[in-house]
């Protein structure tokens, strides 16, 4: 079987019989970074089904595929109808539009990250009777408000109180918030307590926004970490892409 080309992917997220193919095609112009002058207008298309009730499941996998490569496009065209989603009654939904707005740095989306982290941990990130979610998506929300890096005192003081929720890694993507944010040793010192997890899924975890946050100086936690090489190179990458630090790349050749 032939690899699909541009045109292929693009004719298949155009179509409407077959669901499968929207969603790989979706998934694949984001993966491609695609820069098809349709790409963007079809992604945006697919939301239209969110508004739907009841939401196709077919349709709304696409979609969610789409808010993905949408964030990873990077176009400004994405910026409002992303925010728009925000206020989705889908909570799978308004965690992706947030990690979407996060990678793309969108200034604007700000006060609405920060009104549906309102109220806290007690509030936002209440445990949900019978749902293994908390009341909104707070990982991805903080995960965006540190990436976006606009570090004001509004802003922190909706981050801060995450830092001590009872999930570790609520707790951790509030901590790497903070440190994108403040450029703060303790907070890169909560990260490095983190990975000291005893639960390997929290360590992945928390390695990962290591590596996302840029900070280089953890760098001796990160290699040392009780976590796969393969996924300490992730952790790496995420680090080298911020920095020009020649030891990056010299843990990176000792992994390899």
């Amino acid at each position: 079987m032939q690899p699909l080309n541009e045109q292929q992917v693009i004719a298949n997220l155009r179509q409407r019989d077959d669901a499968s193919d929207r969603y790989y095609a979706a998934w694949w112009i984001g993966k491609m970074r695609s820069q098809h002058p349709e790409a963007v207008p079809l992604l945006l298309d697919t939301l239209s089904a969110l508004n739907d009730d009841p939401v196709d499941e077919d349709d709304r996998g696409v979609a969610l595929n789409a808010i993905r490569a949408l964030g990873l496009l990077l176009n400004p065209a994405a910026h409002d109808p992303l925010m728009q989603l925000l206020g989705s009654k889908d909570y799978s939904v308004r965690e992706e539009a947030a990690r979407s707005l996060g990678a793309m740095k969108t200034k604007e989306a700000i006060p609405q990250l920060c009104q549906l982290l309102s109220g806290g941990p007690a509030a936002a990130g209440r445990e949900q009777v019978g749902a293994s979610t908390l009341k909104e998506p707070c990982e991805a929300l903080l995960e965006a408000l540190g990436n976006i890096g606009v570090n004001n005192p509004d802003v922190v003081a909706v981050i801060t109180p995450f830092s001590a929720h009872p999930r570790p890694l609520v707790r951790a993507a509030a901590c790497r918030a903070l440190l994108q944010l403040m450029k703060e040793q303790r907070w890169a010192n909560e990260l490095e307590q983190l990975l000291q997890h005893p639960e390997p899924l929290v360590r992945r975890g928390v390695l990962l926004d290591l590596g996302a946050s840029g900070w280089t100086a953890a760098l001796p936690a990160i290699e040392d970490a009780s976590v796969e090489a393969s996924l300490k190179l992730v952790a790496l990458r995420g680090l080298a892409e911020q920095s020009d630090d020649i030891k990056v790349l010299d843990v990176m050749d000792r992994l390899l």
